[in-house]
């Protein structure tokens, strides 16, 4: 698989990202089963949080034996020192390691969340002395808000962003552009959620089937194709599918096949972004 280099940091990635949402709920052989075969596949970038019920602790066993050879990323949704100390500890425990590579605030959404984790007794006071200790790294985070990403780039020399870089938010909610442009001027590496959404779910829509999605996921071979390659069309080192396997297993199927599109490719998608509800929009 295809791996691009992350940021300034030195690593190299595969484009195809590996979400632990997969293994979610799993058996254990399961698990075990999913991530060799991603590892098999090429994939050596794997992302988890302990928000996502039992992943951590199903993704640890499972990755083991393959630990040493990849890059394993986690994040915390707590924004204070105290709380990010302790949700750090559990997941170096439930992910049996020692560190992590990448160590992200998870989905920083309002610039009260900004002010918390950077303010005294926040969460960075954390990430930095977890730095010096050796239990991560590099320092990353997640945000579903332009204005959070911006604040937080704006007031931290971070090692990578985590964003949802996708056709219809890009192209129909202005919604994108201006982050991964300050994330490349600060030579961030930068990583893409949600490259494989079509938008919200519609009121009525049947959720059954994919019950790990919160929006309503591209599902047809062709769009999820389409909805890679643009991603991956921009500087952008990695993409991380949905959590549902069906999904990652058709993506996976795809890695030698991810070229940038083409002039006509690009305005085809331009008209389906229109034709459709982003996920998320930007009005500044």
């Amino acid at each position: 698989m295809e791996k691009r280099s992350l940021g300034r940091t030195g690593e190299m990635l595969s484009v195809i990202g590996f979400g632990g949402i997969v293994v979610r709920d799993s058996s254990p052989e399961r698990a075990s089963e999913v991530v060799k075969l991603a590892y098999d596949s090429g994939i050596n970038y794997f992302d988890v949080a302990p928000s996502y019920g039992d992943a951590e602790i199903k993704l640890g066993p499972a990755l083991e034996p393959f630990r040493k050879n990849v890059f394993l990323a986690c994040k915390t949704g707590e924004r204070l020192k105290e709380g990010s100390r302790r949700e750090l500890e559990q997941s170096l425990k439930n992910l049996r390691t020692d560190h992590f590579d990448l160590y992200q605030f998870h989905a920083v959404t309002t610039l009260e969340d900004v002010d918390k984790i950077l303010g005294p007794g926040g969460a960075m006071e954390t990430f930095l002395e977890a730095r010096k200790e050796g239990k991560i790294r590099f320092i990353g985070f997640s945000a579903h808000s332009v204005e959070a990403a911006m604040a937080l780039m704006n007031r931290f020399d971070f090692d990578t962003i985590l964003f949802p870089f996708n056709y219809a938010t890009w192209n129909a909610g202005n919604f994108g552009p201006q982050v991964l442009q300050r994330a490349r001027e600060k030579k961030m590496g930068i990583l893409a959620l949600k490259a494989m959404a079509k938008g919200p779910w519609p009121k009525d829509a049947d959720r059954s089937k994919y019950p790990k999605c919160w929006y309503e996921p591209l599902t047809t071979p062709e769009d999820i194709k389409m909805g890679l390659r643009f991603t991956l069309s921009h500087p952008i080192t990695a993409a991380v599918p949905p959590g549902e396997e069906e999904l990652f297993s058709i993506a996976l199927g795809m890695k030698d096949d991810l070229t940038p599109l083409n002039d006509n490719e690009l305005a085809r998608i331009k008209e389906k972004a229109a034709s459709g509800v982003p996920l998320f929009k930007y009005d500044g």
